[in-house]
């Protein structure tokens, strides 16, 4: 598998949903702004979008898919058919179950991510506790139809169909974009417009599940209807899936701490929310676009008993990830404000807000890399089916984020809770590698260690110059979208020459690098 080319496909695919859904949240800021009813709609959308990320990027990459090429490869296509009826099955009933238990309990449970969320009604008669539970019980079944989607995709992936499941989170998006540009929606009622979005998010969810569905069947891949059983293979997939599932969705179990903080201050869940869409854009393009590509390759690698080459594939992904990762980080570290203002301030959403989230997207930055970088370690276990070890860490990791989160919101302020959660992620980052290194499936090459100073120095320099330039551009913004978008997205575009002509001239990446990955990849 050329594992530079599977993260394109992926990461472009990744990349259009990410754009769709940063013209969302301009929307999204431009009618519903950093209110108490966004916060409560945000709160709403965390429980299904959680288990869908972890689900989705989580446990079915690193339990499922490695059982599934196993059977495909070694056992044959009915056998590897079978046995993902037999998981189908099992998942349907165990989140069936997970959404029942939901909806039943919601007014209690919803006090673990939105325990701050205001119980008394506001200036406009509304209760923003009681509209979160409202829209929580609309956006749950969501979570039934991403599981099912998370099976399907890990089908496609490791048959090297990357496309159209990479493809298909764009529709959410889509849905969402199409409401909030509809006629007249700038007149209605937030809380009656967060209702409309809660609505459409879970049919966006029987929209994804069913192109997925129809693609398998283009493919003639089949996937047999059963019963839920507890078989010997639906057994192993939870002895791996569970552990699976808390490790490899640490970061959006820090982020939920964060949220569910966050709510005891208005406004600042919204904050950390357009903060993170910003990250979420390098993060979702680089970072999981790896992690989803590097599996299957590694399980090849594997059971071909090629360490060698598993060992080269982990060094080259880790470059490429800190090639594309640290200049991000450097970006939105040094010209959040003007990012974050160019992008969401108008309508419902002033300055105050934007120097707010601009403070939240500093120190997210400052855990991008590590974030990415869990994304190239993490698959490393799972390809050698060990799912208990990043667990423990993910744990630890999350247990430090609650508490070092909470000190500094009491302390520095809300934004404290994205610097403990980028402190999680390197901490994390840290434990895996020194494990990795220590069993010898991990130990970077003499050619990572000399690029990745390099690396670090061009995005300095990029760097460097972006703080120059925004005291330049800044004040060309008149208030108008397509030449303020224009005038910033030029700086970017500098920004990206010159970090790319400097790697270049100092031997941080070359395109030789570029075609090497694509051969031997």
């Amino acid at each position: 598998m050329r594992l530079l080319k599977s993260t394109a496909i992926i990461g472009s695919m990744t990349l259009l949903s990410r754009i769709l859904g940063l013209l969302r949240d301009i929307l999204w800021a431009k009618y519903l702004g950093a209110s108490a009813i966004n916060d409560a709609l945000l709160t709403a959308t965390k429980l299904p979008n959680l288990f869908r990320r972890m689900f989705a990027e989580g446990a079915f990459n690193a339990a499922f898919v490695p059982m599934y090429a196993r059977r495909l490869e070694g056992e044959g296509e009915d056998v590897a058919e079978n046995f993902a009826g037999e998981a189908m099955a099992a998942l349907t009933m165990l989140v069936a179950l997970i959404v029942i238990v939901f909806q039943l309990t919601m007014p209690w449970t919803l006090n673990l991510i939105g325990g701050g969320l205001d119980k008394v009604a506001g200036p406009n008669g509304l209760v923003p506790y009681d509209l979160a539970v409202l829209y929580a019980r609309i956006t749950m079944p969501y979570l039934m139809l991403m599981s099912l989607a998370a099976l399907f995709s890990g089908m496609l992936n490791t048959r090297s169909y990357f496309a159209l499941a990479a493809f298909v989170p764009t529709l959410l998006n889509v849905v969402w974009i199409t409401a909030l540009m509809w006629p007249g929606t700038g007149q209605l009622p937030t809380e009656t417009l967060a209702l409309y979005l809660a609505v459409l998010m879970t049919l966006s969810g029987v929209l994804q599940a069913g192109f997925l569905l129809y693609g398998l069947k283009r493919s003639k891949i089949r996937i047999p209807l059963k019963w839920p059983k507890l078989t010997p293979n639906v057994r192993r997939l939870w002895q791996l899936g569970v552990p699976g599932l808390i490790a490899a969705g640490i970061t959006h179990i820090n982020l939920m701490v964060s949220h569910t903080i966050a709510t005891f201050q208005t406004g600042a869940a919204s904050w950390l929310y357009y903060a993170d869409r910003l990250y979420q854009l390098p993060l979702g393009m680089i970072g999981i676009a790896m992690g989803v590509a590097l599996l299957p390759s590694l399980s090849r690698s594997l059971r071909a008993g090629d360490e060698d080459g598993a060992m080269h594939t982990l060094n080259r992904a880790a470059e490429i990830a800190a090639f594309l990762t640290i200049p991000a980080a450097v970006a939105l570290f040094t010209v959040p404000e003007l990012l974050i203002s160019t992008l969401f301030e108008r309508g419902r959403f002033f300055s105050s807000d934007s120097l707010q989230a601009g403070k939240a997207l500093r120190m997210f930055a400052l855990g991008l890399p590590g974030f990415v970088l869990l994304k190239v370690l993490a698959p490393t276990f799972f390809a050698r089916e060990d799912t208990r070890t990043p667990m423990i860490f993910a744990s630890i990791s999350a247990l430090a984020n609650l508490v070092i989160g909470a000190t500094l919101f009491f302390t520095v302020g809300f934004y404290g809770l994205a610097l403990a959660t980028s402190i999680a992620a390197w901490g994390n980052v840290i434990c895996l590698a020194y494990v990795q290194r220590k069993q010898g499936h991990f130990v970077m090459d003499a050619r990572l260690l000399s690029r990745l100073p390099r690396i670090g120095l061009a995005a300095l320099i990029m760097g460097g110059a972006l703080w120059w330039l925004e005291a330049r551009v800044a004040p060309l913004r008149t208030g108008d979208i397509i030449w303020d978008y224009f005038v910033v997205g030029a700086m970017c575009g500098l920004g990206i020459v010159i970090y790319f002509a400097t790697a270049m001239t100092i031997r941080a990446f070359g395109l030789a690098d570029i075609k090497d990955a694509f051969r031997k990849g």
